[in-house]
């Protein structure tokens, strides 16, 4: 029987296979979630660099915060990431939400990206 680790590794490769075909040259948000912190990064595939990137480690968030694992932090870091990415002139992207779940801190950043200006 599989462990919990291998049907993670699943999901996320099952998704970023569908994410593949139907991103059509878009750039992937791609979410981290760890058990303090949570990261965002806005990835060009094509050309295999980090466009914009955030995390709730950043200075300009870690003062104003008061954990960076909730769904304030989340938000910040969605708002913070769209930020970045629009003052790079990107506006379309695909969200990778990895193996985890489009919920709680996930959904609290994909929201906050939205509110931002990125389109997905």
């Amino acid at each position: 029987m599989a462990d919990n680790k291998d049907l993670q590794l699943r999901r996320k490769v099952r998704l970023r296979f569908q994410l593949r075909r139907k991103a059509g040259g878009r750039p992937r948000l791609s979410v981290f979630r760890s058990g303090r912190h949570i990261y965002a990064q806005v990835i060009d595939d094509v050309e295999g660099r980090t466009v914009a990137a955030a995390s709730s480690m950043d200075r300009v968030l870690r003062d104003q915060l008061k954990t960076g694992a909730d769904k304030d932090a989340a938000a910040a870091v969605g708002k913070l990431v769209a930020e970045r990415a629009l003052a790079v002139g990107i506006t379309d992207v695909v969200f990778d939400r990895g193996s985890y779940l489009y919920h709680g801190r996930v959904k609290a950043l994909a929201e906050a990206a939205r509110e931002g200006g990125l389109a997905f």
